[in-house]
């Protein structure tokens, strides 16, 4: 049975959760997200040994990297997502399909996984809807090849991608770097006036994706702020990414050992908490 593993991260900022119930959280959201596209979702807290993540690795089929606003160097966010990357590297090599998703904080974080560096520029680009710049033969990319092509014109064209994100990878710092521009294919960029910056792309020899931008948000997200989009396309948007990604995990033979190992691991096991109409995330799954 399917089953991906979103990571959680420290709730470390007050402003942004001013009564956490729990030192680490996962935004409801992302689970919503690839539950609505046929997945369930597994919980990876952040206090466990790089031996617990090895038996948990070859128990799920993908792993999702979340937003947030943790430190993606030093924090155990980072640490954990680079012993599933790693993990995941050598699963691909030895023909074991294990997919990876980045948004956001966890398209960054994947940047200095690769990099082994943070080559991030500050970029103005908090709480702002854009449209994206494909690169050409990006909608033959697999992530964007099963889009409808009313769909990609729409994400070109209209302002439906959320950004909520003070850093970014500059098209220039991408293309200086011999690591980056050896892994991952650019598959859109967006702008802030001044910086052109990477806001989608896949790595060319692993199941490994990355979005700068919020595609969670449209359908599961309710605060009113400049950014916030519910059109239909963007709605549209924001399964056609879930979908792909769940298709991808489909691939993936990785499963729990015994039926009561699966049922303790799944996130039907916490309850997410309900943080007001005006909280940047509406609901919260926490955890010690």
């Amino acid at each position: 049975m399917l089953g991906i593993g979103i990571l959680a991260q420290e709730n470390l900022d007050l402003e942004f959760d001013p009564h956490p119930q729990g030192s680490s959280y996962i935004p409801a959201s992302y689970v919503k997200y690839l539950e609505s596209a046929g997945a369930r979702v597994i919980p990876i807290r952040i206090n466990g040994t790089e031996e617990d993540y090895t038996k948990i690795f070859y128990q799920i089929n993908g792993l999702l990297l979340p937003g947030g606003n943790v430190d993606i160097q030093k924090s155990q966010y980072s640490r954990v997502a680079k012993i599933f990357y790693e993990l995941a590297i050598k699963a691909n090599d030895a023909l074991d399909y294990f997919p990876i998703w980045g948004t956001c904080q966890g398209f960054q974080q994947l940047t200095v996984l690769t990099s082994n560096k943070n080559l991030l520029t500050l970029t103005n680009s908090m709480a702002v809807a854009l449209p994206l710049t494909f690169v050409p033969g990006a909608q033959n990319s697999r992530l964007f090849k099963s889009f409808p092509k009313d769909l990609l014109l729409s994400l070109s064209e209209e302002n439906i991608t959320s950004n909520f994100h003070i850093w970014s990878l500059s098209v220039q710092n991408y293309t200086r770097n011999s690591k980056l521009k050896r892994f991952y294919k650019v598959l859109t960029t967006n702008t802030d006036g001044k910086k052109e910056f990477i806001s989608t792309m896949e790595a060319y020899r692993y199941p490994f994706y990355a979005v700068q931008w919020h595609p969670e948000k449209s359908p599961f997200e309710w605060i009113n702020k400049p950014g916030m989009i519910h059109s239909i396309s963007s709605i549209r948007a924001s399964f056609y990414t879930a979908s792909f990604f769940v298709s991808e995990a489909m691939k993936s033979q990785h499963h729990f050992l015994t039926p009561e190992e699966e049922e303790k691991a799944l996130i039907y096991n916490f309850i997410p908490v309900f943080k007001g109409l005006n909280s940047i995330f509406i609901q919260y799954y926490y955890f010690d």
